[in-house]
């Protein structure tokens, strides 16, 4: 493993031909500009309540008959503390007699300013969980269904966080 893999540790399951090309960009200081040059501006969903509306809306749009999902938020401790980009949990509450599942949806914060296509490859992600709990093939069939190029975009985030964790400015 050559001195700069140890900089591609989000892209570590990617070919080496990809992983030379990334090796490229960085070493060359293109990367940032690689990436404004695909996505040339931020989303516009800023707040919680905007947040909701998003996941909401896409959540109609694909899996209307899933579970309801009742809280959606950014989350500033996502990535530090979980290693992750967003997260879906199911909150179990009684309510009465019966014990009631409340699922929630956190998103990193690092997306409050991002393009849309990262935004929506974050929460495709997250909504998938609610029919298919486990990362397996019938998950990223459903993850591909609502988001035709969610790979594409989940490179590309990849690269981005690569590029967060070399020089750590946000790139919109």
């Amino acid at each position: 493993m050559s001195a700069s893999r140890i900089h591609l540790k989000y892209l570590s399951a990617y070919p080496s031909h990809l992983l030379s090309q990334v090796e490229r960009l960085v070493a060359e200081g293109r990367l940032a500009d690689h990436l404004r040059q695909r996505y040339p501006a931020a989303h516009g969903v800023r707040t919680d309540k905007a947040l909701y509306a998003y996941v909401q809306d896409l959540k109609t749009d694909y899996l209307r008959n899933a579970e309801p999902v009742s809280k959606v938020a950014y989350d500033s401790k996502i990535g530090i503390v979980q290693q992750a980009l967003g997260l879906h949990t199911a909150v179990s509450r009684v309510q009465g007699g019966k014990l009631k599942a409340k699922h929630e949806i956190r998103i990193g914060s690092v997306f409050r300013d991002a393009p849309p296509e990262f935004l929506r490859m974050i929460v495709v992600h997250e909504l998938a969980h609610l029919k298919e709990k486990e990362h397996d093939k019938a998950f990223y069939q459903l993850c591909c269904w609502m988001e035709p190029q969610y790979y594409q975009f989940e490179f590309d985030v990849r690269l981005y966080l690569t590029q967060l964790d070399l020089d750590g400015t946000r790139l919109w």
